[in-house]
């Protein structure tokens, strides 16, 4: 699957399914084909991005801190991290709840 997350106040955003149901998680929703995000929810959904993000870097430090203990190097993280497929999102959030337009996708 793929989401098109839209609103007036921004471009619209697309997302693979697994990063979409990643994202849709972490603020606090279930996946799901259609929906919409008003802005009095925005600032909570903010909150659940960075909070994730947050908590996938935590984890990431601490299993560095382990390989350091151990005296072994953990492997350079491949790919493109959270922080990164996340970031465009809150950005949408951020601009959406400032217009005050809700997000929908799958409409």
């Amino acid at each position: 699957m793929i989401y098109k997350f839209k609103s007036k106040a921004a471009g619209d955003l697309i997302m693979l399914g697994p990063n979409g149901d990643a994202m849709l998680r972490a603020i606090g929703r279930e996946p799901e084909p259609k929906g919409i995000i008003e802005p009095a929810a925005m600032a909570a959904a903010i909150s659940g991005i960075e909070r994730a993000i947050a908590e996938d870097e935590a984890a990431r430090a601490e299993a560095e801190r382990e390989a350091a203990a151990e005296g072994r190097t953990l492997k350079p993280a491949e790919g493109i991290g959270l922080r990164q497929r996340l970031w465009p999102m809150a950005e949408m959030l951020r601009r959406a709840q400032a217009a005050e337009q809700p997000i929908v996708w799958g409409v």
